[in-house]
């Protein structure tokens, strides 16, 4: 896995459409000063198929530190939730995701487990 950068994007976008750098960076910039915008008013974005991002607010709490037990509050805070779309979906997990076995399959890797099965 590597990371892609927003200029990794955007000379991409640019080498596809031909457009300047420039021009592409100017789009995608507003583009996610829109995003920010919009979710920093509380709106909820929707994009058909990519996701949708919504912001959800957490309740304040106490916490406590593992090291040392002492409890801790933690105020509420706004956070944003992305929720996947379905190409997106589609592109991450069915291609990239192994069969899941059937249960009879199950069965016959782990001998143990049929005959701990009958035992009742």
């Amino acid at each position: 896995m590597k990371t892609i950068t927003k200029k990794d994007l955007v000379d991409r976008i640019a080498d596809k459409t031909g457009n300047k750098r420039v021009v592409v960076k100017k789009i995608v910039q507003s583009f996610l000063d829109e995003i920010v915008d919009e979710l920093g008013e509380g709106n909820r974005l929707e994009f058909r198929d990519f996701g949708v991002f919504e912001i959800r607010s957490r309740a304040a709490r106490v916490a406590q530190n593992p090291k040392t037990m002492e409890k801790v509050f933690v105020p509420s805070k706004r956070t944003v939730k992305f929720k996947i779309g379905r190409l997106m979906k589609q592109r991450l997990f069915d291609e990239h995701e192994e069969p899941q076995p059937t249960p009879e399959q199950q069965v016959a890797s782990n001998p143990g487990a049929q005959a701990a099965g009958n035992a009742y």
